[in-house]
């Protein structure tokens, strides 16, 4: 091992390079570990912020979950959300609402755009408004439809893409439902 280690000093005598090898080869082998482990964890970390940066504009995405207090009834719930003013005053100014949908069982599911700095805002919106008629939880979202078909057609090795994308296709073709289904046979009973 002490031979090889002299070999690179000799090859790389004025470098950074033999001063590194220089350190590391008085530090037990449990502490390169270590080194080696925080440099990898560093280096996946900045890649993941990388890959997180917001999208157009600087604008993040978050989804957030309004569950029903169950122990209201819809009217006690509408009551309670026109009393605060929820509905009037939500979303805040700069904040889009991308999706709204209701999941029965669950309540309602927002997901928004908005920059960063519109984050407490949003937080105070569903604090003064919707708090004493929904239990909250917030998610960080991120949009993974361009990058599912992009892996998708990597995967399948077709040429399939997006259907968004082909939507402006798809309109210069007759959809499947405008052509003349298939009659089906009644089944023949049985003699038993």
């Amino acid at each position: 091992m002490e031979i090889s280690r002299a070999k690179a000093l000799v090859r790389f005598p004025d470098s950074g390079i033999a001063a590194v090898l220089r350190a590391f080869s008085v530090l037990p082998l449990f502490a390169m570990k270590r080194i080696l482990s925080l440099f990898l964890f560093l280096l996946l970390f900045a890649v993941t912020l990388h890959a997180q940066d917001p999208g157009a504009g600087g604008k993040i995405m978050l989804t957030v979950i309004l569950r029903h207090d169950q122990s209201k009834t819809l009217d006690e719930i509408n009551d309670h959300l026109e009393k605060t003013g929820f509905r009037k005053n939500f979303p805040p100014e700069g904040v889009e609402i991308v999706s709204y949908n209701i999941v029965m069982g669950i309540g309602h599911i927002i997901t928004l755009r908005l920059p960063p700095d519109k984050l407490r805002e949003v937080n105070l919106a569903f604090e003064h408004g919707a708090w004493g008629a929904f239990r909250t939880e917030f998610y960080p979202t991120y949009d993974y439809l361009k990058v599912f078909y992009d892996l998708k057609q990597k995967d399948t090795g077709s040429s399939a893409a997006n259907p968004a994308e082909q939507e402006s296709a798809s309109e210069k073709k007759p959809a499947d439902s405008e052509k003349a289904a298939p009659t089906k046979k009644a089944p023949k009973k049985s003699s038993q």
